[in-house]
C-alpha cells in the first residue's frame, strides 16, 4: 500500500474515533493546510462540517479562511475579537491556566473564543488539527536541527509533541468554561506512532526547506483541498489571528 494511502487511512481511523456517532462537526479553521485537510476528510466521512474562525478585524486568518471556506463550500462562522474583550478574557485565561508561556496563553485565548463560537452555534465538540506541525516538521525549528540528522529531528519532535499535549490540556480547561470539548485526533498515541514510521524526507527535505510537511500537502491535493490552502506556508494561529500583536501590547494597556 502506498505511504500516502496509509496516511489517509490512519487519519480516517482517528477521525472516526473522535467523531463517534456525531453527524455534525465543528472545525477550528484558519484556512491553512492542516485545518483544511481535517475539514475535507470529515466531510468525506459523510459528516456535516461547520468551520469556526476567530481573529481581529483585518487579520490574515479572518480574510484567508473566508476565501478557502467559500471554495470548500462549508458553512463558516466567525467571531471578530475586539481589544477590550480580548484583554478582559486574557486576564481570565491567565488566572485559569496559571501559565506564563506566551504562546500557550495566546492559543488558550483563541480557543476560548472558538469554544464560545461553537456553543453559540450549537456544538459541544470542536475538532482541531493541532499536532500536524509537530509530527510533520511544520515549524521552522526543524530546519535548524536538520544538520543533526534523524536523531536531532526526532528529539525536537518529541519535545514539540510533549509541549503540544500540555497546551491541549490547558486549552481543554478554558474551553470547558463553555462546556465544549476540543478533540485532537492528530495527537493520539496511535497516530503519533504511525507518523514516526514515515521517512523524514517525506516531511522535510533540507535545512533550506521553507515548505515542509510534503506528504500532507500531497494528500491535501489528492483529496480536493484548494491549492492555495494545500501549499500555504505555516502561519501560527496567534500570528494569523493578530492575537500575538495584541498580546504583546498588554504591557501598554491600562490595568483593569
Amino acid at each position: 500500500m502506498k505511504l500516502i494511502t496509509q496516511l489517509q487511512k490512519a487519519i480516517q481511523e482517528e477521525l472516526k474515533a473522535a467523531l463517534g456517532e456525531e453527524k455534525s462537526v465543528a472545525i477550528a479553521f484558519s484556512g491553512g493546510l492542516d485545518s483544511s485537510v481535517l475539514a475535507k476528510m470529515c466531510s468525506d466521512l459523510n459528516r456535516s462540517v461547520t468551520l469556526l474562525t476567530v481573529g481581529f478585524a483585518g487579520s490574515h486568518d479572518m480574510n484567508f479562511s473566508k476565501t478557502i471556506a467559500s471554495q470548500l463550500l462549508f458553512p463558516h462562522e466567525t467571531h471578530y475579537i475586539i481589544p477590550d474583550e480580548f484583554y478582559e478574557r486574557l486576564n481570565w485565561v491567565k488566572r485559569t491556566i496559571n501559565c506564563r508561556i506566551a504562546s500557550h496563553l495566546e492559543n488558550c485565548i483563541a480557543y476560548l473564543f472558538i469554544a464560545r463560537l461553537a456553543k453559540e452555534n450549537g456544538f459541544n465538540i470542536v475538532l482541531t488539527a493541532n499536532g500536524i506541525d509537530e509530527l510533520f516538521c511544520g515549524y521552522n525549528q526543524y530546519r535548524f536541527v536538520y544538520k543533526y540528522g534523524k536523531s536531532g529531528i526526532m528529539e525536537l519532535m518529541h519535545e514539540k509533541v510533549l509541549n503540544e499535549l500540555l497546551l491541549m490540556e490547558e486549552i481543554a480547561k478554558v474551553a470547558s468554561y463553555y462546556g465544549v470539548t476540543i478533540e485532537k485526533p492528530f495527537l493520539s498515541e496511535k497516530f503519533i506512532e504511525f507518523t514516526n514510521t514515515i521517512p523524514i524526507d517525506e516531511k522535510i527535505k533540507s535545512e533550506d526547506d521553507l515548505i515542509r510537511k510534503h506528504i500532507m500537502r500531497r494528500l491535501a491535493l489528492d483529496i480536493g483541498v484548494p491549492q492555495d490552502a494545500a501549499m500555504k506556508p505555516k502561519k501560527a494561529l496567534q500570528y494569523g489571528s493578530l492575537i500575538h500583536k495584541f498580546f504583546s501590547k498588554q504591557n501598554h494597556h491600562h490595568n483593569r
